[in-house]
C-alpha cells in the first residue's frame, strides 16, 4: 500500500520548484523536508551576528550613501546608515512576531524582547513551527531577513520586474515593479512606462490586482461555480507585504479577526475583503 506524502512548503523547495525541480516530500507529522527545517534552523541562527554587523553600518557604511540626522539624536549631524537601522528593527519585529504566535498558541512563558534570546526560543520550537500552517511562511520570512542583512553589508541594486500592461483606460504602457532587496519592508512601487502618473503603492496594490485579474482570462476549470473569484483570496505573504507587518502578526490577526480562509495545494489564503476591512488605514507594524 503507498504512503501518501505531502510536499515541502518551505522556502527552498519553493525556489527549487521554480527552477523546475520538485518539491521534497515533508518529513512525517510535519510541513517541511528535512533540509528545509535545517535551513530554517541555520539562518535563524544567523541572525545575532548579522545583527550587530547591520549595527556596525550605523555609521554610514554598507553602500546607501549616509543621510545627516539632523535632530531627534544626541550628535546632530552624524552620518547614520537608514538602511542598516531599518534591517535591525525588521530582525526584531520579525522574531518578536513568530514567538508572540508561539507564545499565544502553546502558552508558554516568554524570552527577553532581544535578538539572541527570541532566536534561541525560536530554535528551540522549530519543531513545532516546521508543523504549524504557516511554516512556509516562517522559513520565507527568516530567509528574507537573512538576504536583507547580507544586501545592507554588501549591497545590490534595485530590480526590476514586469508586472502586465497598464490598465488605465487608453494607456499602452507597461507595469514594472521597482523592488528594492535590501528594504523588504518597503512595498515596491509598481510604475507605468507610458505614463509617470500612472503608479500604485501599498494600500493599492489590492485594487489593481483586481484590475489585472479582470482584464486576464477567467478562472480556472476547477474553480467551483459557487466560490468567488481567486483574485478575492490572499495569502499572508501577499498581506504581510501589502500592510507592512510581519507573518507572525498576519496570522494572529486572521485569528483573532477570524478573516475567512481557505487551502490549495498547501496554502492558506485569506478573504481580501476580511483583511482589507481590518487593516485598512490602520497602524498594522507590530
Amino acid at each position: 500500500m503507498s504512503v501518501v506524502t505531502t510536499v515541502c512548503v518551505g522556502a527552498g523547495c519553493v525556489r527549487r520548484e521554480a527552477a523546475g525541480s520538485a518539491r521534497r516530500p515533508a518529513a512525517p507529522a510535519a510541513r517541511l523536508c528535512p533540509d528545509c527545517h535545517e535551513r530554517l534552523v541555520r539562518d535563524l541562527n544567523r541572525l545575532p551576528q548579522l545583527y550587530e554587523e547591520c549595527a556596525r553600518h550605523l555609521a554610514g557604511g554598507g553602500g546607501e550613501p549616509a543621510r545627516e540626522k539632523t535632530s531627534g539624536g544626541p550628535l546632530p549631524g552624524m552620518p547614520f546608515n537608514l538602511r542598516a537601522a531599518e534591517v535591525r528593527t525588521s530582525v526584531l519585529s520579525v522574531l518578536s512576531a513568530w514567538a508572540s504566535l508561539v507564545l499565544e498558541e502553546r502558552s508558554l512563558a516568554g524570552p527577553r524582547r532581544a535578538v539572541g534570546p527570541l532566536v534561541q526560543f525560536l530554535t528551540r520550537h522549530a519543531g513545532w513551527l516546521a508543523a504549524h500552517s504557516a511554516a512556509g511562511e516562517v522559513c520565507a520570512e527568516i530567509a528574507q531577513l537573512v538576504r536583507t542583512a547580507h544586501r545592507v553589508i554588501d549591497p545590490m541594486t534595485t530590480r526590476r520586474i514586469a508586472v502586465g500592461a497598464c490598465v488605465e483606460p487608453g494607456c499602452s504602457g507597461a507595469l514594472t515593479a521597482l523592488v528594492r532587496p535590501e528594504r523588504p519592508q518597503l512595498p515596491a512601487t509598481i510604475i507605468c512606462g507610458g505614463d509617470a502618473a500612472h503608479r500604485w503603492v501599498s494600500h493599492e496594490w489590492l485594487q489593481l490586482s483586481r484590475r489585472l485579474a479582470a482584464a486576464k482570462a477567467p478562472a480556472p476549470a476547477d474553480e467551483p461555480a459557487d466560490q468567488e473569484p481567486a483574485m478575492r483570496w490572499m495569502t499572508a505573504a501577499d498581506i504581510s507585504r501589502l500592510w507592512d507587518m510581519p507573518s507572525g502578526s498576519v496570522y494572529r490577526r486572521a485569528s483573532t479577526e477570524h478573516w475567512r480562509r481557505r487551502n490549495r495545494s498547501g496554502r492558506t489564503y485569506y478573504h481580501a475583503g476580511d483583511v482589507y476591512e481590518t487593516l485598512h488605514g490602520r497602524d498594522v507594524t507590530a
